[in-house]
């Protein structure tokens, strides 16, 4: 059975009831149900624990989508950690702190495609800082004047919300997609909109903050040259 993802109906869920409905070869968990977000889109896959009905915990390093089944999420232990049953009733419980510095991070780099709307080559979300990576023609970015214009739009108090729409809507509509790298989730015959106010509208899977004014300050902390026309930006939590 697929794995329910509850991080996409409610990013803020911390802990769930869950039943393990496989274990493989290698240790991966399989949940009914989880709260981890798993690896893709530049975003790390979480971590946490996983509480067993005796209250012993079994500690998750990070969650990936099974190799074998995409539609599966395994909760990949850390070295050491028993094995539950499958059938085995436990509660997931999310390193709530790690998740929420990602989710104002990913929300930030968002808003940053605005500051900077240009083709965006590539990127990555870290535990309080973030990169994208745009396909800019010309330099002479100056990281001041970047943190001004993304931080007048955090300031914004703007609500980010999410609606799905059909594949074809999206193939119709090919300016949603501004990374050239990663491209949207499919499969499902849908695809997820992450709106932020009349801001931004992209397609995205990711774990988001409801509002910009729970990111925070932000500092764009380097710019780097990567080939004749790639700038690399990176910002941080201030």
């Amino acid at each position: 059975m697929p794995t329910e993802l509850l991080f996409r109906q409610d990013a803020y869920l911390k802990e769930t009831p869950a039943t393990v409905e496989a274990v493989n070869e290698r240790g991966g968990i399989v949940l009914d149900r989880t709260i981890f977000y798993a690896t893709g889109g530049g975003q790390p896959g979480d971590a946490g624990h996983l509480r067993r009905a005796d209250g012993n915990l079994i500690a998750i390093g990070t969650t990936i989508y099974d190799p074998e089944d995409k539609s599966r999420v395994l909760h990949v232990p850390l070295e050491g950690q028993p094995a539950p049953a499958p059938g085995e009733a436990v509660t997931a419980i999310l390193d709530w702190e790690r998740r929420l510095k990602r989710m104002r991070i990913h929300t930030a780099l968002h808003l940053l495609s605005v500051v900077l709307p240009y083709p965006v080559t590539g990127g990555s979300i870290g535990d309080g800082d973030g990169r994208l990576d745009f396909d800019i023609p010309e330099g002479g970015l100056d990281k001041a004047e970047l943190a001004e214009k993304l931080n007048a739009l955090v300031a914004r108090n703007a609500d980010v919300t999410e609606r799905w729409i059909t594949d074809a809507e999206l193939d119709a509509n090919p300016g949603l997609v501004k990374t050239m790298s990663v491209k949207p989730p499919r499969g499902s015959g849908r695809v997820r909109l992450v709106a932020i106010g009349d801001i931004d509208l992209q397609p995205c899977g990711g774990t988001h903050v409801r509002n910009t004014a729970e990111i925070g300050l932000v500092a764009v902390t380097d710019i780097e040259k990567k080939g004749k026309q790639n700038r690399r930006v990176r910002i941080a939590l201030a």
